[in-house]
């Protein structure tokens, strides 16, 4: 739950070439290795080298694959826009601030709320602008943020998730404040009253329907990576006021009992946003954060050893379900409690996720609380080591695939230095976007006329590139094992437009490069020519 305060624990009280010849693929391109397999003479040199690939001893400190991200959150004007009513130049400067501090720290993921609630952080026909822009819902703010927003992330290597709240239709339960467009005026009937807030029911066709529409017209329309959604499902407990959705339920529940029912309604949802995000672009990864206590062992042997809110049970989201019917492709639980917190242990419910997700396909990232570091409502939130020493316990873990932090602006303030800790001893190394099955792509060709020349490196650039990796070998020599690991990458270099790309170097070795395609399929690696 992330509305600008912290409820969350609340809750839970409640080729390489060598020479010209020698080629192997890297462990991820198959694609790669089956057109080398094609050229005359390459069958045996492929196979020894793929041979020597499988054999290569990893370091679990160096991941090469390995999601790290942060969310920005608008709601509440929380990371960005800073406030309302900025000018384009200052709403576009703090942006950049944000990326510029989390890609010194190697980040290689953004999050960005373009949905708070039914409205419009980018310009829409089907919902009105957000009130966080202009401070005035429906006020035209005289650009477009989105292709800036991408823009800017893609510069720096970062992919860009746009993250959408379904349900919820405004922050104030009076319709009549609404701009005269809004669906929730012009559908009175979509929505429920509830605790001062104005919700979409999430039992109608519908209102099903409108979101998922509202996705796709951002799939389509702009380049975006990802579709993400928050933990926001039917509202949280709050008060306790019951949420009135009788009449839907007797229309559409067909004699299930009300809590399956509206367990039911939500996983249709994120079915039907799935097929929808990957029929309009294939690439496009969807995926969901949901609160991190699935259930509790107490109430079904299936669930995690801790006794907080259980989101099956309370906002009716089924997570286990979506892994199991392949409905996302990656799952983020956000695990905002520290080690040994006796009603949800961090020890407790990483290793419970993993497991739910092992064999699955199915990718797992950890929801890290940075917003929580130096409070003192825990004590283990006191420590600049405790946010750190969750990664240290992930790597035992290879279902875990990377970690995002709540939120951007706790990235740039490194809070206790945790952020620093966390970069030296976690991010010294850049790392590749962990590859999901079943989105397709492919490694671009292998990069050709790699040169160093005065502490330059540069090469031709290979078509459908999105970026270039850059590895180092210190010293010794070069095999499949010198890119097994990110021992030896030194750099994630976004593509840039021309005939060679380029980058500058410092120290000794040997230098190798491989393409990259937008998911991160990666060719073979080219060693560098000296002049």
């Amino acid at each position: 739950m992330r509305s600008g305060r912290p409820l969350l624990a609340a809750a839970a009280l409640s080729a390489v070439t060598l020479g010209a010849a020698y080629t192997f693929g890297p462990q991820d391109g198959a694609a790669e290795q089956r057109k080398a397999a094609a050229a005359p003479g390459a069958a045996s040199e492929l196979a020894t080298a793929t041979t020597a690939a499988a054999q290569c001893r990893t370091d679990a400190r160096y991941p090469k694959r390995q999601l790290r991200g942060i969310w920005i959150a608008t709601v509440n004007n929380i990371d960005w826009p800073v406030r309302t009513g900025q000018s384009v130049a200052r709403q576009k400067a703090d942006y950049v601030k944000l990326l510029d501090s989390a890609a010194e720290r190697r980040i290689n993921a953004v999050f960005l709320q373009v949905r708070p609630a039914s409205d419009a952080l980018y310009r829409s026909g089907l919902e009105p602008w957000s009130k966080f822009l202009t401070g005035t819902a429906g006020k035209d703010p005289g650009w477009d943020p989105m292709p800036f927003l991408i823009d800017e992330a893609h510069k720096r290597g970062m992919e860009f998730h746009a993250w959408f709240n379904p349900y919820r239709a405004a922050y104030d339960a009076d319709v009549s404040a609404l701009p005269a467009s809004h669906p929730a005026r012009v559908h009175p009937d979509w929505v429920v009253k509830h605790e001062s807030r104005l919700y979409y029911n999430p039992g109608l066709p519908a209102v099903r329907e409108h979101v998922t529409t509202v996705i796709k017209d951002v799939v389509r329309r702009y380049d975006v990576d990802g579709v993400h959604f928050d933990d926001y499902f039917y509202p949280y407990p709050g008060r306790g006021t019951r949420f009135k959705d009788g009449a839907a339920f007797a229309r559409y529940g067909n004699g299930a009992k009300l809590a399956d029912w509206r367990r039911a309604n939500v996983n249709k949802l994120v079915a039907q946003v799935d097929a929808a995000v990957h029929a309009t672009k294939k690439h496009v990864k969807f995926g969901i954060s949901p609160f991190g206590i699935w259930r509790n062992k107490s109430n079904d042997p299936a669930g995690s050893a801790t006794s907080g809110m259980s989101a099956y049970d309370s906002i009716y989201a089924d997570a286990r379900h979506w892994i199991r019917k392949g409905t996302v492709d990656y799952v983020m639980p956000q695990l905002y409690w520290p080690r040994g917190f006796r009603v949800a242990d961090y020890d407790v419910l990483m290793p419970w996720w993993a497991k739910q997700v092992e064999g699955t396909g199915v990718h797992l990232y950890i929801g890290q609380a940075l917003y929580r570091v130096g409070t003192t409502d825990t004590p283990a939130w006191t420590k600049p080591g405790e946010l750190p020493a969750h990664l240290t316990r992930n790597r035992k873990h290879p279902e875990v695939r990377g970690d995002v932090y709540f939120s951007a602006t706790q990235v740039r303030t490194n809070p206790l230095g945790a952020m620093d800790r966390i970069a030296k001893a976690h991010y010294s190394r850049p790392a590749l976007l962990p590859l999901i099955k079943g989105l397709g792509g492919a490694a671009p060709a292998q990069p050709a006329d790699v040169r160093l020349r005065a502490a330059k490196l540069s090469w031709k650039s290979s078509p459908g590139a999105r970026a270039y990796a850059v590895y180092r070998v210190a010293s010794g020599g070069v095999d499949a094992c010198s890119v097994a690991d990110a021992r030896n990458l030194v750099a994630v270099v976004p593509a840039a437009s021309g005939a060679r790309q380029s980058l500058p170097v410092t120290g000794g070795g040997t230098y190798l490069v491989s393409a990259l395609d937008r998911l991160h399929n990666e060719s073979a690696a080219t060693r560098a020519i000296l002049p």
